[in-house]
């Protein structure tokens, strides 16, 4: 009988590689795609995390390589060491015998290895950060003017985290004859744009979710003020059993500071965050894996690739913006066959974007009350006493020094009653501290925001006439406000003021209407600084 990934016409050594890993039968993206790229075609794939797109691109490329070539083939550019980190795993998997040299290269590490690697000429693959690449590239120690393959991984979170610029430099760089594979979990404008300016009348395919959510998981959400949610966090974490929690907030800067209030709090938390080196992250996760710190905090990008057995609950401190990106979070917990929770902040301004992420989920999720004091209690005693049922069992009682503490305050008068109440009194002191009770939803409204002035009105739909589209590599996460904006053109590119147009700040990204006849003067700096921040400008359009 014939194999099926045999008859997508894979050769005979990588499908006996994936039979020995249990690949047994071609996910869709797998069926469609392989086909595609091993007949040259480009491929412009829509596929959520989780769904083989690593095989479905990885097997094409490593069939099609040249053993005998000592330059770098086939290029993989991913948003987060992480997910290079996997990559690369996956493809020496798949190659298992077959001689074929992977390059792993991503920031936070010394450059020389990776440039002696490439040197070598031993890297028939290389699979990397964009940053990295970028660097390595100008460095003049990466090569892609013979590259065969150009694979954009997860192309819409390089893109949100302001990689546009770095990409395109590659793909500018890499040879015209190249194949490219571009695969994202959403195709935004710019990811559509990208793949018309860089691709070859791609193939499209597009791989729908066959369910929303795992059904091990139970979703509960929360309606409470922005102020609110560290109160409201304590107090769930101290009514339920957490044995590792994920939390997810929007920016990088929001991670580091929940992590060090619920540390000040006495839960033990870490941060995980784009700014981290490697071996920072790997001291996080080796703390999570000895139960020495149960809460993570991150953000999705930083998220990827996490190294933890199991998940027992999910929060959305904040809500993602993105329905697809509450299925990506959810997903970390309930896996092989377990069960989990999912915990949901909703603030009033937020219920428009809950019905939609409610829609994506494909089930309504319940709004539940936050503990009272009395439900907390009532679990801290239960944790309580299970604690002494089991130090009890474990014969730890036995202990010779407690034994002479207690009958010494028993020579002093004390009651014995007396003496345990005040043992357990200093054991119940050392929990962790929780937020007074949130004030109910119902109760208030949230103050919209003031809208951001520019110092012009802009225009509601797109650009004015004249106008160019710029992006700037910095947002709110880096406390950005339109006055810096225009005051650093204004400042360092020497143009007026006045002319700049709209202004739309994001997390990561801003993007600023500029008049047509100052791009260049605007463009001829290269960079620009603000504070300590380098901020790289491009032309978005």
């Amino acid at each position: 009988m014939t194999n099926p990934f045999s008859a997508l016409g894979l050769e005979e050594g990588l499908v006996h590689n994936i039979t020995r890993l249990g690949f047994t039968e071609p996910t869709p993206i797998q069926a469609q795609t392989i086909p595609l790229l091993l007949a040259g075609k480009d491929v412009l794939g829509r596929s959520q995390t989780g769904t083989g797109k690593t095989a479905a691109f990885g097997l094409p490329l490593l069939q099609t390589l040249d053993p005998q070539a000592r330059h770098v083939q086939a290029l993989v550019v991913t948003p987060t060491r992480e997910l290079a980190l996997q990559v690369t795993q996956a493809l020496e998997d798949y190659s298992q015998g077959l001689k074929v040299g992977i390059l792993t290269v991503y920031g936070g590490v010394a450059y020389g290895p990776q440039i002696q690697a490439l040197r070598r000429g031993r890297a028939a693959v290389v699979v990397g950060t964009p940053g990295r690449l970028l660097d390595l590239l100008n460095k003049g120690a990466l090569r892609l003017n013979r590259v065969r393959w150009v694979i954009l991984d997860e192309a819409d979170e390089m893109l949100g985290m302001g990689f546009i610029e770095d990409i395109t430099t590659l793909l500018e760089a890499a040879s015209p004859e190249r194949q490219t594979a571009l695969f994202s979990a959403t195709l935004p404008q710019e990811v559509r744009q990208l793949a018309q300016r860089y691709m070859r009348q791609p193939d499209h395919v597009a791989i729908q979710p066959q369910e929303a959510t795992a059904a091990g998981i139970t979703h509960r959400a929360y309606r409470v003020r922005e102020r609110d949610k560290l109160a409201a966090l304590t107090r769930l974490l101290a009514a339920h059993d957490v044995t590792t929690g994920l939390i997810f907030c929007r920016t990088r800067v929001a991670t580091r500071d929940l992590a060090q209030a619920l540390n000040d709090h006495g839960w033990p938390a870490a941060a995980l965050h784009g700014d981290m080196t490697q071996a920072a992250r790997e001291d996080v996760f080796t703390a999570v894996r000895k139960g020495h710190v149960r809460l993570l905090v991150a953000t999705d990008v930083a998220a990827r690739g996490l190294d933890i057995t199991h998940v027992s609950h999910v929060m959305n401190y904040d809500l993602p913006t993105d329905p697809e990106v509450y299925i990506h979070r959810v997903g970390r917990t309930a896996r092989a066959g377990r069960t989990g929770v999912a915990w949901s902040f909703v603030t009033p301004r937020e219920e428009g974007l809950w019905r939609r992420i409610e829609r994506r989920a494909r089930q309504r999720i319940p709004f539940g009350a936050l503990p009272s004091d009395g439900a907390i209690a009532r679990a801290r005693q239960r944790r309580l006493m299970a604690r002494l049922v089991e130090t009890l069992e474990d014969g730890v009682t036995q202990s010779e020094e407690g034994r002479n503490v207690i009958q010494a305050l028993v020579a002093q008068g004390h009651d014995p009653l007396d003496i345990i109440l005040a043992a357990l009194h200093i054991a119940q002191e050392r929990e962790p501290r929780v937020g007074p009770m949130p004030v109910e939803p119902t109760a208030y409204r949230e103050r919209r925001p003031e809208p951001r002035r520019t110092g012009r009105r802009p225009r509601r739909n797109g650009r004015e006439k004249g106008m160019v589209r710029l992006g700037f590599s910095a947002g709110r996460e880096h406390g950005l406000q339109p006055g810096d904006v225009v005051g650093t053109l204004a400042r360092q590119t020497h143009i007026p003021g006045a002319v700049v147009g709209r202004i739309h700040i994001g997390e990561t990204v801003t993007w600023v209407d500029v008049p047509q006849d100052y791009v260049a003067q605007v463009l001829a700096q290269g960079e620009l600084r603000w504070g300590r921040q380098t901020i790289r400008v491009w032309v978005a359009d």
